[in-house]
């Protein structure tokens, strides 16, 4: 989809679509919101009903919105070639397979809509007003619900067939560790593995009894580490910024750097630095959705 250039004062609108929950925002900067609302995902119908009464309750306030940007949890299509531009695909969330969610927004608001991916959005701003500003190539990790993860390269969202689906990889299993896995398509994938409902199945107790001592600890964060290491050895980032509910009650980054460097044993010792940093932000994901309203970037 080409970027969208609004006038300065134009009134942006943005949504974050997450697994768990939805985020709704207007404003004129990026950086500054002026509304901001937060409810559970539920089923599509009543998700993005909800979306965009709110956002026709606000521009009747603050007057038409000029772009809006939806950063959304997937797998979901992206090329605006494509007659299911801005559907979801396959995805694990009970009830979203199929649901045209671009689509229903420029049907009900009739302004433009650039959609990409949730994790892309956050990527976006982090390397813009967050923990990868000055780097052109970063990785944001999110471990959450799910595993997923966005990549900007030379500045840009990338795209390829489709998107980044890293939370699908593969990783070498841990010698210590002999659980199935829950991921319904792959079983023990990363996300399988080490999102919060994987680390919750194989505790059989709330993510919270994870104390620091906990033998868990060294597989999850071995589990990172190989993730990390794939980012940095395959597209080359400069950072990864790893966060999502899982991290941020475990204060796991110094241990996923030094299984990451162990695990490069002195191979491109620039690629073992301390590159895996927390998120700078809070709300990535709709500060970068209100960028591609914005047309700081385009999208696709």
């Amino acid at each position: 989809m080409d970027a969208i250039f609004p006038p300065a004062n134009a009134l942006l609108a943005a949504i974050e679509l997450g697994g768990t929950k939805t985020i709704v925002a207007i404003g004129y900067d990026p950086e500054r919101p002026i509304a901001v609302e937060r409810f559970p995902t539920e089923t599509p119908e009543r998700t993005l009903g909800r979306a965009a009464a709110l956002l026709e309750e606000w521009a009747a306030r603050h007057g038409s919105i000029a772009g809006l940007g939806i950063g959304s949890f997937g797998p979901v299509r992206l090329d605006p070639q494509t007659p299911d531009w801005g559907c979801m695909l396959a995805t694990p969330k009970p009830g979203w397979a199929g649901a045209e969610v671009a689509p229903f927004f420029v049907r009900r608001l009739g302004c433009p809509v650039v959609m990409d991916t949730d994790v892309n959005a956050a990527a976006l701003a982090e390397a813009r007003i967050g923990a990868g500003q000055g780097c052109r190539h970063i990785a944001y990790v999110t471990v959450g619900t799910g595993i997923g993860g966005g990549l900007l390269l030379n500045n840009a969202p990338h795209h390829g067939a489709l998107h980044a689906e890293i939370g699908h990889l593969l990783p070498r299993r841990h010698p210590n560790d002999d659980f199935a896995g829950i991921c319904p398509y792959h079983g023990d994938c990363l996300e399988g593995l080490a999102s919060g409902p994987a680390i919750s199945a194989r505790l059989g107790a709330p993510l919270d009894t994870l104390r620091v001592d906990h033998p868990f600890r060294a597989i999850l964060a071995d589990y990172l580490a190989q993730l990390a290491m794939a980012l940095r050895l395959s597209v080359s980032v400069e950072r990864i910024v790893m966060g999502g509910g899982v991290l941020s009650r475990l204060d796991l980054l110094p241990e996923v750097n030094a299984a990451m460097a162990e695990k490069l044993n002195a191979y491109l010792p620039e690629a073992a630095s301390p590159v895996v940093v927390a998120p700078a932000l809070a709300d990535a994901g709709l500060h970068g959705a209100l960028m591609f309203a914005q047309g700081c970037l385009s999208p696709a």
